[in-house]
């Protein structure tokens, strides 16, 4: 069973997150709920961080057809599986060794497996990067409605 995977964010939605969204109290508040409901804990491998326990990220869903980027949740997880998400940045940030050797832990995958995984998640990536995805955030707006 595969727990981590690589979530490449398409280019044309570089910054479109709520971090720019919401205010910085608002986005404060938001996380710091994700990370109480899972305790301060990565939802993925129980782990923590060094400088801090948990990050917040964001999940999407992307719908091709109707050019739609939906967030469909949110979930705290430790500074190396949100690394692997973000996998693309980081290994700019040349972090993409740490990463690689994060996933193959976490899913139990050899080095081909990731590689795979790595390589699959790009072709995705260049897929989207087509598009120029219209976000769609009510799943955090709706409660405030």
């Amino acid at each position: 069973m595969t727990k981590l995977t690589i979530e490449l964010i398409p280019q044309t939605s570089f910054f479109k997150n709520l971090r720019q969204i919401l205010s910085a109290k608002e986005w404060r508040e938001l996380k710091t709920t994700i990370y109480k409901k899972a305790n301060y804990k990565c939802e993925i491998c129980n782990g923590i961080g060094t400088k801090h326990p948990v990050e917040c990220h964001e999940i999407w869903n992307y719908n091709e057809k109707e050019a739609r980027q939906t967030l469909i949740g949110l979930i705290a997880l430790c500074p190396k599986c949100h690394m692997v998400k973000h996998y693309g940045f980081h290994q700019m940030q040349g972090r993409g060794k740490i990463a690689k050797l994060h996933m193959a832990s976490i899913n139990n995958w050899t080095t081909n497996q990731v590689d795979e995984h790595i390589q699959s998640a790009f072709k995705l990536w260049e897929q989207r990067n087509k598009i120029n995805w219209k976000l769609d955030t009510s799943y955090i707006t709706k409660d405030k409605k």
